[in-house]
């Protein structure tokens, strides 16, 4: 990952190229993290996926079902 400062990102916000994240700081501390589009998508898609996961295995735990027996 990338570091630079606020200023840069400023200066350059028109000719980022977002091959990687940017990590953004500002006086000297991280402030934000710029990332192109389409991995802010694929980030969000996958903990959609994980949430999704995690309410199944829990329903699983409240129903006291193994796996074999909710796929049935």
């Amino acid at each position: 990952m990338k570091t630079e400062t606020v200023t840069y990102l400023k200066e350059n916000a028109n000719s980022l190229e977002l091959n990687e994240e940017l990590l953004v700081t500002k006086k000297g501390k991280p402030a934000y993290v710029v990332q192109s589009f389409s991995d802010y998508e694929f980030q969000q898609e996958t903990l959609a996926l994980l949430k999704l996961l995690k309410l199944s295995e829990k329903s699983l735990d409240d129903e006291r079902l193994s796996l074999d027996e909710a796929f049935e």
